[in-house]
């Protein structure tokens, strides 16, 4: 179905897996319009109940593939950014699932966009987080100039964007970038601890209060207080809600379906 990159379904979990190893899996046309439809895919199948995303090979993702860009007669940045890397960064916010990043090598560029976009990173020590436009004389984009002052504050993100500095694993996880760190021979184990949670979980809720951390950010306790109030009469209602008061009663695990 994909070309550019590998989609497979696991007891609720999809993973999404770039694949253009021979190129550090950059972006070329192919792959961002590839991930956009992965997405899509991942939001309508509620039998997915958690993503992962990926890289094949020794690199997550290095951003765009200059090489492929390079031979375009006169390349429109605005348009790249409204047609190929802004819509999946918005598929991936408004995703009403968790995502996780399994960081598995270097993410540059629009790839370490792509790396903060997702709600949780396991970072394996060997990978390196890199704002790497100022190295080509370009600014941030894909989301980086939003995300990255939210998570290292805005001190560490103007370094970090303007002198291109390399962040490995440990320091990423140090600065907050990242959920966790672990050894390269770790990583699936440590991402299938989230994994193995997230599949089982009540899914909705979830859903709602990554919509609600996403809106937390631009406004006010009253405003948040308000929408705490609606999203959690949609929540009282759902078929989750009622499994785990009774769980709760039946003193038993509850059996999530994520409705």
């Amino acid at each position: 179905m994909f070309e550019f990159l590998k989609y497979e379904l696991d007891y609720g979990v999809a993973t999404i897996t770039l694949n253009r190893p021979e190129v550090y899996n950059a972006f070329n046309d192919g792959l961002s319009y590839e991930l956009q439809d992965a997405l899509k895919q991942a939001t309508r199948d509620d039998s997915v109940r958690v993503v992962v995303i990926t890289g094949e090979g020794k690199a997550f993702c290095s951003g765009q593939d200059l090489k492929a860009s390079s031979k375009a007669e006169k390349r429109s940045f605005i348009d790249s950014l409204h047609k190929r890397y802004n819509p999946i960064i918005r598929a991936m916010r408004n995703m009403p699932k968790p995502i996780i990043g399994r960081l598995n090598g270097v993410a540059a560029g629009a790839g370490c966009s792509l790396a903060l976009a997702c709600d949780i990173v396991v970072a394996a020590e060997e990978s390196m987080l890199v704002e790497v436009f100022v190295n080509i004389g370009l600014v941030l984009d894909s989301g980086s100039s939003y995300f990255l002052p939210r998570l290292v504050g805005s001190a560490k993100a103007f370094e970090m964007s303007t002198m291109g500095t390399r962040v490995k694993g440990k320091e990423a996880f140090e600065m907050g970038l990242v959920n966790k760190v672990v050894p390269l021979s770790e990583l699936d184990a440590a991402v299938k601890e989230y994994t193995d949670f997230y599949a089982s979980a009540p899914t909705k809720a979830i859903g709602m209060m990554k919509k609600m951390l996403n809106k937390a950010g631009n406004s006010s306790l009253d405003e948040m207080l308000d929408y705490e109030a609606y999203c959690q009469e949609i929540a009282g209602s759902s078929e989750d809600y009622k499994e785990g008061v009774n769980a709760f009663l039946e003193k038993r695990k509850a059996n999530f379906k994520g409705k």
